[in-house]
């Protein structure tokens, strides 16, 4: 079934708490977010990160600095229980004409739901 209330609720929640956690670089949380295993992929705007320790490593060396962000026109879609997709829009004012965007697959584990891989690009603002 495609966006069961109930999955799409518990989805919604660990998005919005790991936007909290990225907002205010929480890094330990935004550790946790992430599938444990060599297999989780991070696409970032200067970097290709493969496995949760490359994802680990750029986390704890990120700059807490400008992390702040609006979000626009969030999609959080449901397949049955165990996977998800969360797109989103973002905008920031430390880049102004700039739109970023982010898209996580996320998947239920015996540790609950985690992102198992994620891409987040910033393109100039269409018109």
């Amino acid at each position: 079934m495609v966006n069961n209330p109930k999955i799409k609720a518990e989805v919604e929640r660990a998005f919005a708490a790991y936007e909290q956690a990225l907002v205010t670089n929480d890094v330990d949380a935004l550790d946790a977010f992430f599938w444990n295993d060599p297999l989780a992929v991070r696409y970032g705007g200067g970097e290709n990160l493969y496995g949760y320790e490359a994802i680990s490593a750029f986390r704890a060396a990120r700059s807490p600095a400008g992390l702040l962000r609006r979000l626009q026109q969030t999609v959080v879609t449901t397949f049955g229980n165990d996977f998800a997709t969360a797109c989103t829009l973002f905008t920031r004012d430390t880049a102004p004409g700039m739109v970023g965007r982010q898209t996580q697959t996320w998947a239920r584990t015996e540790k609950g739901w985690k992102i198992v891989a994620a891409h987040v690009s910033v393109i100039p603002s269409p018109v």
